[in-house]
């Protein structure tokens, strides 16, 4: 049990009903998940109003309601605490129900439109094999200092963060690194989090069925590095044009990485091939076994990171050197006949090109068929579908058009969005397979010995939800059974 107002603090209260000098047992903002003395927070989510279900919390237990519409109908033995911004409570509360763990370990957040789960993860890997106890918080996965806990979102509700921060503390890990979205900083999940670090990737088209327009996602984005402290530092990719205006109000130390333009960190590729590329990262040669200018791009930053977190520079290029790619990003496998399938996660047109143009700039003839397999997410931003087929069908020489998740959605009425993108020129070369087992086995059965299969949109997931049910389906395991690799059955 611990003390309600010790869990309110720093949190300024425009009402309360009674004395918040009362034992609590536990936070929650699903009334379905509350029991005896716990506290409920009503959250106003995107589908739901927790207002609407105080009762209900009322019936399994709680004995305390945080809101921020004040309620006239509860039983006088219920202690109401009315705030502006539940989100923000519930972020704050969180973490002094846990003890602000975040405060005595050097946190590390990554945003970004794409590359933030690599990113993330290699700077886990790289503190770890440099003998430091380190956390992840990623869109695959949670890592305590080794051991896996499923993740569920990309930035995860305040009580889990904290929950598994606390835990991190308990296991003596010192550095963690965490992929930061936009709903989660829209939401004030990471509200209560002392970053001591923020990684800014790249900013294209994603998530505007949320956010509705491209300056909203910008300017939240923008939130994460406004709000950063003092002693934190900035570090962003400049040659990306959203960049310079991300570092425009924060008080932090700033810090650029670039390809292309003038930086504090600098990359150039020297040479690449499918086995991985050569890198001159500040005027010093690495060979890594990671591939793409994208990935270029992540390795800067992750070399920078962990620079201005006291590693050494020497100690970092070695450890990068040895790395391996991140699960579901730019995995490759290789049939017995010399087929080539990568499976990456690319979902946006934005990372989708770029994976196109990295297979097409090391193809090792040109003369090889590069067969792409795409789909799009149903119940998410329509607008980009017609754009990640026109970039697949300009840069692929067969492109089959299939269902991603099509979650509620009709997988015919989204190859529909994405079809009409596509330029007539290019229209020959597209096929369209609603069903995604049965268009990579085409595509496996289309290629020849030498040519690339690219699998896009799912990557590491091992699933797909069509009509609100969740199916076990894994892109790497559907190309392995096609490459004869695993058996029909296993």
């Amino acid at each position: 049990m611990k003390e309600l107002r010790n869990i309110l603090e720093n949190i300024s209260i425009l009402k309360a009903s009674a004395d918040t000098a009362v034992q609590v047992r536990a936070i929650a903002f699903d009334s379905r998940k509350i029991n005896k003395d716990d506290v409920f927070v009503a959250i106003k989510g995107v589908q739901a109003d927790g207002h609407n279900f105080i009762n209900q919390a009322v019936e399994n237990g709680a004995s305390v309601v945080v809101v921020s519409q004040w309620q006239t109908n509860l039983p006088e033995n219920i202690v109401q605490i009315q705030v502006a911004d539940t989100h923000a409570a519930l972020a704050l509360m969180a973490a002094n129900y846990y003890g602000n763990p975040s405060k005595k370990m050097k946190l590390v957040g990554v945003t970004g439109t794409n590359g933030k789960t690599t990113i993330a993860t290699l700077l886990y890997r790289l503190f770890t094999q440099a003998g430091y106890k380190a956390g992840l918080l990623s869109t695959v996965k949670i890592l305590v200092a080794g051991e896996a806990f499923e993740a569920t979102h990309t930035t995860p509700d305040p009580l889990v963060i904290q929950y598994y921060l606390a835990k991190m503390l308990q296991e003596g890990v010192t550095h963690v690194f965490m992929e930061v979205s936009s709903h989660g900083i829209d939401q004030k999940r990471t509200k209560a989090l002392d970053f001591d670090g923020a990684i800014f990737t790249n900013l294209t088209h994603d998530h505007l069925d949320y956010h509705e327009t491209f300056i909203n996602y910008r300017d939240t984005k923008k939130i994460f590095f406004d709000e950063l402290k003092k002693d934190a530092f900035a570090l962003v990719n400049i040659d990306d044009k959203n960049g310079a205006f991300m570092l425009q109000n924060t008080q932090a130390q700033k810090f650029t990485y670039a390809l292309k333009n003038p930086a504090d960190f600098k990359v150039k590729i020297l040479e690449q091939n499918f086995t991985g590329m050569e890198l001159l990262i500040n005027n010093m040669d690495v060979w890594v076994r990671l591939i793409g200018e994208f990935n270029a791009y992540n390795l800067l930053s992750v070399y920078a990171s962990a620079n201005l977190l006291g590693l050494d520079s020497f100690d970092i290029l070695k450890i990068i050197s040895q790395m391996d790619s991140v699960d579901g990003r730019f995995e490759i496998i290789l049939s017995p006949e010399g087929k080539v399938a990568i499976v990456d996660y690319a979902h946006t047109p934005d990372a989708l090109e770029n994976v196109l143009k990295t297979i097409n700039s090391i193809r090792p003839k040109n003369t090889e068929k590069l067969i792409a397999v795409v789909g799009a997410g149903g119940n998410r931003d329509k607008t980009k579908r017609p754009e990640m087929a026109a970039v697949a069908a300009k840069l692929s020489d067969q492109v089959i058009f299939t269902s991603d998740n099509p979650r509620d959605e009709n997988p015919d009425d989204i190859i529909d969005d994405m079809e009409a993108g596509v330029p007539g020129e290019y229209y020959k070369k597209t096929l369209r397979i609603a069903d995604r087992h049965q268009a990579i086995k085409a595509a496996g059965q289309m290629a020849n010995p030498g040519d690339i299969i690219l699998v896009a949109g799912k990557g590491h997931e091992d699933y797909q939800i069509i009509k609100g049910v969740k199916h076990h389906f894994d892109d790497r395991e559907e190309i392995k059974r096609v490459f004869g690799l695993i058996s029909v059955k296993s």
